[in-house]
């Protein structure tokens, strides 16, 4: 038992190697784009479409990364997806250019699949610390965002570029650690399904491109109303297909199940502002308060408020699970769901300072790292294990989607509230912290929908039935 009990703390610190690099990579570049855009003649058009090359690519590769590992093991796709990563980050390092920034920012959109991924190993090889390894996992996360931000600003102040070798190291440690761990031994599920992934594909890029391009298009324009137009139709046809076929990309049955449905939807809605308030954040802070609203703050000390958030972030997600076992699943969802909501509110009522500012700030910071702990453990545990990728995929789906429309919908409110100086006036802020508080509200009420009950995995498996069955 003793020698069990380590191999599994020296699986979770091997997984934990991994997730840090997930954080460096999604953290180290946000700093940087502005200075290395201008290394490599890239203007603000084109940093904008970098980004949203990142976006697509993670949105895409959320389900498909999933699901090929529920299909073809956890560990082979995670093994994949840290070499795509490292390769990625070594390749933007070693010659920035235009072309090699946009195929290393797509190649590193793989991190979205370390959580889904680590989740099924750690569940099928050591489920006594599920919980504890998620919130272990969640706080390296974002710590690791954070210091990685930090450190590759510290490090371009002597030099453009010299922040872009941030990544690389953490990289090189993931890689080792990816082929260090054991495989896990969830039996594997169905085959892959081609025709769903394009049409899904396609829906999502659609979907993708409409709320970030949507602003600067023009929320009524043509070119808005026909790409969502657009993607109401391929996610609608992607539904049909799954609905029809033996063996889906993504099992919507799932969706089926309340205790994920609610989970999804409160990840939707606790992402909506904590994540999607980051670019916000930022715009706040570095603002001149010309008007009463900005800090006048330069970049490496708007990374440090960001790392202070994180670092609160780190605090709510490792007291999550003892949390949880105080008072229960659904009570710590509605505190998150409250939290992040008072947290809005602060900024909303006080912000005349910067340390006003950062009460609400700290408080965002807290939410953050509780909902993405508890909402990643309880995807794993309400289904069955062979589903366990895929589970927590369609939460990392809804929290992507929860961050773009809250980053698009904030953007929107900016631009329809612009300073004469080419800023942001002061209802702009107001009214984006209110939506941000009434969306983190509505996401603690829907977790008093949160109902406990058995793992699924603990229950006998109910054999899904075939198309033709259904339909007998």
């Amino acid at each position: 038992m003793p020698g069990a009990i380590g191999r599994n703390r020296g699986q979770l610190a091997t997984m934990t190697v991994i997730v840090v690099c997930s954080g460096v990579v999604q953290g180290y570049l946000t700093p940087l784009l502005p200075v290395v855009g201008r290394h490599v003649g890239l203007g603000g058009v084109g940093q904008s479409n970098l980004y949203l090359l990142s976006q697509l690519a993670f949105a895409v590769l959320t389900p498909l990364l999933s699901r090929w590992g529920d299909i073809w093991g956890h560990r082979r796709l995670l093994r994949i997806a840290v070499v795509m990563v490292a390769a990625g980050s070594l390749l933007i390092a070693l010659r920035p250019t235009t072309a090699t920034l946009a195929l290393g920012m797509t190649l590193q959109s793989a991190v979205v699949g370390f959580f889904p991924l680590l989740a099924g190993i750690l569940r099928s090889r050591a489920p006594e610390h599920g919980r504890s390894g998620m919130s272990v996992l969640v706080g390296a996360l974002l710590l690791s965002i954070g210091t990685g931000g930090f450190v590759a600003g510290s490090l371009s102040e002597e030099h453009a570029v010299a922040g872009l070798w941030t990544a690389v190291p953490f990289g090189a440690m993931a890689l080792v650690a990816a082929f260090v761990l054991p495989a896990g031994t969830a039996p594997r599920a169905g085959r892959f399904n081609a025709p769903a992934a394009v049409l899904l594909t396609l829906g999502l890029g659609t979907l993708v491109l409409v709320l970030t391009e949507g602003g600067s298009w023009g929320w009524a324009s043509a070119s808005s109303l026909l790409t969502g137009a657009a993607a109401v139709v391929l996610l609608a046809l992607w539904i049909r297909v799954e609905h029809t076929t033996d063996h889906p990309l993504v099992d919507l049955a799932l969706l089926r199940n309340p205790r994920l449905a609610v989970v999804s939807a409160h990840t939707f809605c606790a992402a909506f502002g904590a994540i999607g308030f980051l670019g916000a954040n930022a715009v706040f802070l570095g603002s001149e308060p010309d008007d009463g609203y900005g800090m006048g703050l330069g970049s490496r000390a708007i990374s440090l408020v960001s790392l202070a958030m994180v670092v609160a972030g780190f605090v709510g997600s490792t007291a999550s699970p003892r949390l949880a076992r105080l008072v229960g699943d659904r009570a710590t969802l509605v505190a998150g769901g409250g939290t992040g909501a008072a947290g809005f509110v602060c900024l909303l009522l006080f912000h005349g300072s910067l340390p006003q500012y950062l009460v609400g700030a700290l408080l965002v910071g807290v939410a953050t790292g509780m909902f993405e702990a508890v909402t990643r453990t309880l995807s794993v545990e309400v289904v069955d294990e062979s589903e366990t990728a895929l589970s927590v995929g369609i939460n990392e789906l809804a929290l992507s989607l929860g961050a773009a429309i809250g980053a698009a919908l904030i953007g929107a409110l900016f631009a329809g509230h612009p300073a004469s100086g080419g800023g942001v006036a002061g209802a702009g802020y107001l009214w984006a912290w209110g939506t941000c508080a009434a969306v983190a509200l509505g996401g603690a009420l829907l977790g008093l929908l949160f109902r406990g009950g058995s793992a699924p995995s603990a229950l006998p498996r109910v054999p899904r039935l075939t198309h033709k069955e259904e339909t007998a």
